[in-house]
C-alpha cells in the first residue's frame, strides 16, 4: 500500500533530508502538493513544512526553468474566497502572495521571467491587495494570515523588477494608498506597516519617480490622517485607516532616515540598495510635514531650508 504522503512523516524525511527533492514521485506532483499544503490552516503543513522546502528548493534553483508555471499556478490563490473576513479561506491568498514575492525575489537576481508574466502577476497583486477585506495578523491555532504584511512583500518584490517602469512603479504607489486608505475595522499591529514602507522604499530607490510625483503622494496621505474639522460626539479618531495611515508615514520617516537594505544573498538587493534614494532630504521633510500636521499643537514647525542631512 502506498504511503499517504499528505502525512507530514514524508515530508519531514524531505526536511532531515537536507530538503532535498525526493526521486520517488514526479516533481510537478510534489508541488502541487505543496502548493496545497502553503494553504492549510495547519501552521504545521504551512509554516513548517510547505513553505521552508518550496522556498529552499526555489534558492537551489530547481524551479529556474520552470518558474512562469509555478507562478500561473499559485497566481489564482490570490482570488480564492476573495471578499471573506475572518475565515481560513486568506490563508490561501496570502500565502499565494508570499510565494509570489519569493519568485519575483528568484528572477530579481537570476532575471529568469519574461516582461508578460511580471505585468500580468502584477496586475492579479495589485487587483487582489486593494479588496482584501481580513487584515487579521496573528490567528489563534491558525498561525500567521498576515495578508496585509505579505501583501507588502508581494508588492516590495514587483518595485524591484526591472520590468516594472516608471508607469508601473506609479501605480504601486497608488495602491499603497488606496490599501492604507480604505476604511477597515482593523488597526495594524504585525509589522505590516514597516513592511508596507520597505515597499515605498523599494520604489524610491528605484530612482525612476521625481518629486513631483512621490510628494503628491504623501500629501495624500497626510491628508488621510488629518483629524476632520467637524465630527459627531460618539466617533472614534483616529479611524483605523487613519491609525494605520499614520503608522505607515511613520515607519517611512524611519526607514528614510536610517536607511534599509535588501535581503542578504541577492546581488540585485546589494545594488538596488547600496546608495540612498534620490532627494532623500527633502522626502524626509514632506513626511514630517505630514506628521506634524496630525498634531500640530504639539510639534515644532519644520522647514525645508534646514535639511536634516546630507543624501
Amino acid at each position: 500500500m502506498s504511503e499517504v504522503h499528505w502525512a507530514p512523516t514524508y515530508w519531514q524525511r524531505v526536511l532531515q533530508s537536507s530538503r532535498a527533492v525526493p526521486s520517488d514521485r514526479p516533481l510537478d506532483e510534489l508541488t502541487a502538493e505543496l502548493v496545497e499544503m502553503l494553504g492549510h490552516p495547519n501552521p504545521r503543513l504551512r509554516e513548517d513544512i510547505a513553505y521552508p522546502i518550496l522556498t529552499a528548493w526555489l534558492d537551489d534553483g530547481v524551479y529556474d526553468d520552470l518558474l512562469p508555471g509555478l507562478g500561473n499556478g499559485l497566481v489564482p490563490g490570490l482570488q480564492y474566497g476573495l471578499g471573506h473576513d475572518g475565515d481560513s479561506s486568506v490563508i490561501r491568498r496570502s500565502y499565494s502572495a508570499l510565494m509570489l514575492a519569493e519568485i519575483l525575489g528568484r528572477d530579481n537576481d537570476r532575471q529568469l521571467l519574461g516582461a508578460s508574466s511580471v505585468l500580468e502577476w502584477g496586475d492579479r497583486a495589485t487587483s487582489w491587495y486593494v479588496r482584501e477585506q481580513d487584515h487579521r495578523g496573528w490567528v489563534p491555532e491558525q498561525g500567521w494570515a498576515h495578508a496585509i504584511a505579505h501583501g507588502a512583500d508581494l508588492l516590495a518584490a514587483l518595485a524591484r523588477s526591472r520590468h516594472f517602469g516608471r508607469l508601473e512603479l506609479t501605480v504601486l504607489l497608488d495602491v499603497i494608498a488606496d490599501r492604507v486608505l480604505t476604511p477597515t475595522s482593523y488597526i495594524w499591529r504585525h509589522g505590516e506597516d514597516d513592511r508596507l514602507a520597505f515597499a515605498v522604499m523599494a520604489l524610491l530607490h528605484r530612482n525612476a519617480l521625481d518629486t513631483s510625483l512621490v510628494e503628491p503622494w504623501l500629501f495624500r496621505l497626510g491628508a488621510g490622517i488629518k483629524p476632520p474639522r467637524t465630527r459627531g460626539p460618539l466617533s472614534e479618531w483616529p479611524s483605523p485607516s487613519a491609525a494605520n495611515t499614520s503608522r505607515l508615514l511613520r515607519a517611512l520617516h524611519l526607514q528614510l532616515a536610517l536607511g534599509v537594505q535588501g535581503r542578504p544573498g541577492l546581488l540585485h538587493d546589494q545594488e538596488l540598495f547600496a546608495e540612498q534614494p534620490a532627494n532623500r532630504a527633502d522626502l524626509i521633510l514632506v513626511v514630517l510635514e505630514q506628521i506634524r500636521a496630525e498634531s500640530p499643537w504639539l510639534y515644532r514647525p519644520t522647514t525645508r531650508a534646514q535639511p536634516l542631512g546630507d543624501d
